[in-house]
């Protein structure tokens, strides 16, 4: 069974990931290969070069995260560049770890992907898990653990799909708005529930 991770910023998804990864569930992060795929001498930095010239690589080989977001921030088109390039070879990444899991026996694979819905991506798993927090908590999440302003922090949450949205599209939901030990206990009943096992066929 592949279950897909998922939730919104600030909802507490990476402490749930950490939770599974604690429990022996193989995880697949979306974020960790958005930076694999980018390392020195891969394909997907030389087309990254192509597209935008040497100065989005830095010295040490590199791609220049910052240099990269000025360019792609304000410009509609090359950011379109940008995605073109990395998401196939995210995805690619993906399922290529997916296939390397099943391989190896386990019974339940994770893939933590931060926009699962947003990217339309359900089609690579079984379960969509969906962790939830109240806008309220959102808020203050990133204004307490990120330093943002009110202002920045309103614009990350609504630059996002609605949490009721992502709700609507989950075979499973996890509050995570009180403790780590309610959010763990709902988190095995979820489990229980789906008969899902770390263990090897």
């Amino acid at each position: 069974m592949i279950i897909g991770l998922t939730g919104s910023i600030a909802s507490g998804k990476s402490t749930v990931s950490e939770m599974l990864k604690n429990s022996g569930y193989p995880i697949i992060d979306a974020d960790l290969v958005a930076r694999q795929v980018v390392e020195p001498g891969s394909d997907t930095l030389e087309q990254i070069e192509q597209a935008f010239g040497p100065e989005v690589i830095r010295e040490d080989g590199t791609m220049d995260r910052p240099k990269v977001g000025e360019i792609i921030f304000n410009d509609p088109a090359k950011r379109k560049i940008l995605n073109d390039i990395i998401h196939p070879a995210i995805r690619q990444e993906m399922l290529q770890q997916r296939h390397d899991y099943m391989t190896e026996g386990y019974k339940t694979i994770v893939m933590d992907i931060p926009l699962l819905f947003e990217s339309r991506l359900q089609h690579l798993v079984d379960k969509i898990l969906v962790v939830s927090v109240t806008e309220e908590n959102q808020f203050n999440r990133l204004v307490e653990r990120n330093g943002f302003t009110e202002k920045e922090a309103r614009a990350r949450i609504s630059s996002q799909l609605p949490m009721s949205v992502k709700e609507d599209g989950a075979d499973a939901v996890i509050y995570n708005n009180g403790t780590l030990d309610e959010t763990k206990w709902q988190l095995n009943r979820i489990l229980d529930n789906w008969k899902a096992s770390p263990e090897k066929e």
